[in-house]
């Protein structure tokens, strides 16, 4: 009896070590997603149900969630999140690491784990570094792109205002690089106690970093004192400059010369062949900064592990379609209110009726479930950024599996 209990527990043994480095023997791969807002994310996920709504992405809404209907929690991807609440947020990847504001929302993290999930059979932890409001010209400026210098302009502009030219030039070099500096030191604070964020990581089985992520742009795009001749061609060249800047400092800091780097184009209003008469005005402006944003990929040092994806693909046309109607019925609405001087009572009524005859049913329907926030936010959509995340997960991969050396 006791011949076969050592057996049986020898057995047991050898069977559990065999199980065992299934789940630890390969490297931890590691991918850093860093922006601004909208790399934080503000699509609620109460807008998850417009997915279901369009066959072309419902498959995406499949992989979302679990089989309880509920955001589906990554069992083998874990995420390490600053910038999006006041403290630092860590976990197994689910919905709720977007911007903390009126959440639970997510950002492209959510979909570009669960895709990478699908992608490799190793364990996976998203580092996430991103805040609301920054550029790439000065918060999360790179060391190597040097100081921010005011050009011409903007000294001329700032003298006759009155304005104390010295003290913006301090406040400036204060200001620059501090997001940058801040998402390195996150990163390698990550790096030296993995076990914090992923409590089953194994030293043995090591890491590896395999790829970042780039969503930005807002704040660059707007910022017409950096680039005043942002509606001519190369008005937004200084931004190509920064970004391949950033690219090499990262690998740099890193230590990681070939990091594979995905830039992801801001895409805010769909491609700009599609604008409508009043977005007209600013067609030139947004192409000229989607093309320095993609431009560094174009760079030969960069060829083969810097990729783009072009944010505009997943932008919703049918949801910007009711959005402009929406809004040309609260205009009527409002100059019915102003002629008729109507109270606020009565001036919803008379929006909520025109409302009901202006917009289709389906129209309302996409309107009440796909938005949850402004345009620049891509309207709060969990299709439009689900897509993104997507996007991001896939051009990674091409990456990854090209040969050394392309």
């Amino acid at each position: 009896m006791k011949i076969l209990l050592s057996l049986l527990v020898a057995s047991a043994v050898l069977v559990n070590i065999a199980a065992a480095p299934a789940a630890t023997s390969k490297p931890l791969k590691i991918f850093l997603l860093a922006g601004q807002s909208n790399m934080q994310g503000h699509a609620k996920v109460s807008t998850f149900e417009h997915i279901g709504m369009d066959p072309v992405t419902a498959p995406m809404l499949a992989e979302m969630l679990g089989a309880d209907g509920k955001p589906k929690v990554c069992e083998r991807v874990w995420i390490s999140s600053i910038g999006c609440a006041e403290a630092e947020q860590t976990g197994k990847l689910t919905a709720g690491f977007g911007a903390s504001q009126n959440g639970p929302k997510i950002g492209p993290e959510f979909t570009f784990g669960l895709y990478m999930q699908k992608f490799t059979d190793a364990p996976i932890l998203i580092i996430k570094t991103s805040w609301g409001g920054k550029s790439l010209n000065t918060d999360f400026r790179p060391p190597s792109a040097g100081p921010y210098v005011f050009n011409k302009t903007q000294l001329a502009t700032f003298q006759k205002q009155g304005k104390d030219v010295a003290a913006i030039k301090a406040a400036k070099e204060k200001e620059t690089g501090v997001y940058y500096r801040l998402m390195i030191e996150h990163v390698k604070n990550v790096l030296a106690d993995l076990k914090r964020v992923v409590p089953d990581y194994d030293p043995a089985q090591g890491y590896e970093l395999a790829g970042c992520a780039w969503f930005q742009g807002w704040n660059d795009l707007v910022d017409s004192g950096t680039y005043p001749n942002c509606d001519k061609a190369g008005g937004y060249d200084a931004y190509s400059v920064a970004m391949a800047h950033f690219i090499r400092d990262v690998r740099r800091d890193l230590n990681t010369p070939k990091l594979p780097f995905v830039i992801g184009v801001l895409g805010v209003g769909g491609p700009t062949a599609d604008y409508g008469p009043d977005q007209q005005r600013y067609k030139a402006t947004h192409q000229n900064f989607r093309d320095a944003m993609a431009a560094p990929a174009r760079l030969p040092e960069f060829k083969g592990n810097v990729a783009t994806v072009l944010a505009e693909k997943y932008w919703d046309r049918e949801l910007t379609a009711a959005k402009a109607k929406e809004n040309e019925i609260k205009q009527r609405a409002k100059k019915l209110a102003t002629e008729g001087k109507l109270k606020p009572a009565e001036e919803k009524a008379a929006l909520e009726k025109l409302r009901a005859t202006g917009l289709t049913e389906r129209e309302r329907l996409v309107l009440e479930k796909g938005v949850s926030n402004q345009e620049f936010h891509y309207l709060g959509s969990a299709k439009i950024l689900g897509g993104v995340g997507k996007g991001l997960a896939e051009a990674m991969l091409t990456m990854m599996k090209a040969p050394p050396g392309r």
